[in-house]
This record gives C-alpha cells, sequence and structure tokens, in this order.
C-alpha cells in the first residue's frame, strides 16, 4: 500500500509537468506557422556588376494576398534587384517566384506587405520587422568569382585596377584599365574619357589590406578640376558592411556644383552624419594629403608641396574621434570617377597625376 501510495503521488507531480510539455510544444509549432521562403533556382557566387545577369526562383509559403517578393544581391552593398525602378516581383498563383537578378556573393528574399517602397541598397542583411514578414538568405553557388583586374605596380606596391562598370558616387560609369599608368618617373597617371554615351573612369585597389598606420598620397594639381570630376584616396571593405564599409576619405571635387567654396574634404562614413565630413579649399599646386588612421581616432592633414616635412605650409588638418571604424578587411583605393550633375555635368575628360604613395605602420 505504501508503495502504490508513493507511485500515485508521483504521477500526480510528473503528470501536469508532462502536460505543460506538450502544451508548450503545441505553442511553439503554432508560433513557427508564419510564412516561408525557399529558393528554387540560386544564381552563382560572383562580384556583381551590369554586365551579367542571372535567373534568381523560389517558392513562397504562406503568403497571404497583396504580398510581393524582393530580393537582393549583395557585393559590397546589398543591391535590390533587377532595378530600383522595378523591386517588387509577383508571386504566381501556384506560390512561385523569379526574377533576373545582377550577382552577388549571396541573396537575400523578403516576403513584404503590399506598398512597400524598398530601399535601393542597405549597408548590412534584410531582416524582419514592419513590412518585411519573412527573408531568406543564401550564399551564391559555387567557388566565389572575382570580375577581372590588370596588375599595376606603383610605388613599390602592387595594385589592382578595375575593369568592369560601377554605380559609385550614384552615377554608372564605365570603368577601364588603360585609364590607369605609370609614367618614366614612376608617377601615377588616371584618367577620365569619354566612350560612346557614358564616361570610363579609374579605380585600383591595393592587393593587400594595410590596416591601421599612416597613408600619405602626393598629388600634382588638381585645383581645376570639373565639378563633377571625384579624386579619391580612401579605405573600403567589401565585407564591411556592418562599419560603413570601413571607408575613410580624402577626396577632392565640389560635388557636381561650380559655386562650392570648397573643393576637397576629409570625411568618414556615413557622410550624412554630422559632423563626419570636414570640407577645405584645396589651393593650386602640389599638395600632399596624409591619413592617420589608429583605433578610434583617425587624423588628416594636407600640406603644400610634395611630402610631409618639416616647416611644409598646412593647407588643412582635422582629427575625427567618434564614429570610427576598427581595422578589418578593407584596402587602399585610388579613384577618378564622375558624379551625376544636372547644374555642371561632366563636359571634358581630364587627367590627374599621383607623384607617391607612402605608407608607415
Amino acid at each position: 500500500m505504501r508503495l502504490g501510495r508513493r507511485i500515485t503521488s508521483n504521477w500526480a507531480r510528473v503528470l501536469p509537468l508532462a502536460w505543460c510539455i506538450v502544451l508548450f510544444g503545441c505553442h511553439a509549432r503554432e508560433v513557427n506557422t508564419g510564412p516561408t521562403i525557399e529558393f528554387t533556382k540560386i544564381p552563382p557566387a560572383a562580384q556583381g556588376g551590369r554586365e551579367k545577369v542571372d535567373t534568381i526562383a523560389g517558392r513562397v509559403s504562406g503568403a497571404r494576398a497583396g504580398q510581393q517578393i524582393v530580393v537582393y544581391a549583395r557585393s559590397g552593398p546589398w543591391w535590390v534587384q533587377p532595378w530600383p525602378d522595378k523591386p517588387l516581383i509577383p508571386i504566381q498563383a501556384d506560390s512561385s517566384w523569379g526574377t533576373s537578378t545582377h550577382l552577388g556573393f549571396e541573396y537575400a528574399a523578403l516576403l513584404v506587405e503590399p506598398g512597400y517602397n524598398p530601399p535601393p541598397t542597405v549597408d548590412v542583411a534584410p531582416s524582419l520587422g514592419g513590412s518585411v514578414v519573412a527573408v531568406k538568405i543564401v550564399k551564391g553557388v559555387g567557388e566565389t568569382q572575382f570580375a577581372p583586374t590588370k596588375p599595376l605596380h606603383f610605388s613599390g606596391y602592387d595594385w589592382k585596377v578595375r575593369t568592369i562598370a560601377s554605380d559609385r558616387g550614384g552615377l554608372n560609369n564605365l570603368y577601364d584599365a588603360d585609364n590607369a599608368w605609370t609614367d618614366t618617373s614612376g608617377a601615377l597617371h588616371l584618367r577620365i574619357t569619354k566612350k560612346g554615351e557614358k564616361w570610363s573612369c579609374v579605380q585600383m585597389d591595393l592587393t593587400r589590406s594595410l590596416g591601421y598606420g599612416t597613408y600619405i598620397a602626393t598629388v600634382g594639381d588638381v585645383s581645376q578640376l570639373e565639378p563633377a570630376a571625384v579624386l579619391s584616396m580612401n579605405t573600403f571593405d567589401d565585407w564591411g558592411g556592418d562599419q560603413h564599409y570601413r571607408e575613410l576619405d580624402v577626396e577632392v571635387s565640389r560635388w557636381g556644383d561650380a559655386s562650392s567654396k570648397n573643393n576637397a574634404q576629409y570625411g568618414i562614413q556615413p557622410f550624412y552624419v554630422p559632423g563626419n565630413v570636414a570640407p577645405f579649399v584645396a589651393p593650386s599646386g602640389t599638395l600632399t594629403h596624409l591619413m592617420n588612421w589608429q583605433s578610434g581616432r583617425a587624423s588628416f592633414k594636407t600640406v603644400r608641396g610634395s611630402g610631409i616635412r618639416a616647416g611644409a605650409p598646412v593647407v588643412s588638418e582635422h582629427v575625427f574621434t567618434s564614429g570610427v571604424p576598427s581595422a578589418g578587411q578593407e584596402t587602399l583605393q585610388l579613384l577618378f570617377y564622375v558624379v551625376p550633375s544636372d547644374k555642371n555635368p561632366m563636359q571634358n575628360g581630364s587627367e590627374a597625376v599621383v607623384e607617391k604613395f607612402e605608407y608607415f605602420p
């Protein structure tokens, strides 16, 4: 009788717990019955560009009437596909969806509510919330393919010169390796030329990351650049969207406005945050730009003449201590490109000369 009472007593304690487990399990299954997205066709993993497209497709379970699909491809930022003015993809009667897409390292499909207006680009992977009711992210198929580049040796460093188009600065420009070369003195020439109806620009990246340290570039006279031309020395990390691509900039440009008093600036990203841009006037003549990057601090200085030396006249200097990115996989870029401008569009080709580049850890 005592054994029977103990068994009965134990069951009395265990049964409520068992019912809780059963009920909790059922509740968990109910929570996870929201809409889901799957991929049936995934494009290759490849560096994006306008030159090449593929097909991406999938199916949706649990979608409601009026909901649609939005696709992003990540190559640097996440870019909405196939174009910013055609971002919404209908779901067919059999729950399938599909679209053409430019290539990327990863692809994201979003199930969105009616009226959703997706941003053209985002820095970090899309996530649930608001009008986005489901997200599925996959890596591209196969080994990652990078666009071809042309090697160039300058100032003791190996560089890769871009050969495919880019939307840098908000205008889709051609990029041609023939727009970068070194002369017999070792100076680097960067050129903007017209090809058909488009401008052909230049971008070159160091083949390795240098990280924290001092970056120095000596540049010939660029005080008379057209307002829509941009000459830039900057760091950039394709994989660093969470830190605004670890971009630190020295840029010479009037950004398409001939009336602008300033024609140069130092900056960290995002540029629209107050205090992240320090504009200044770059005078005529040869100038040397210095960027010293440390943990939590980025110091910039521009002086007259070739090189940083004692007594060199200082043109401008600025220190950023807030929002400075940490070092990662960034590389240094030298760019010479065109931005859109209704007031002062680019009229003629242009050339800039970088006499030398130096780096000190």
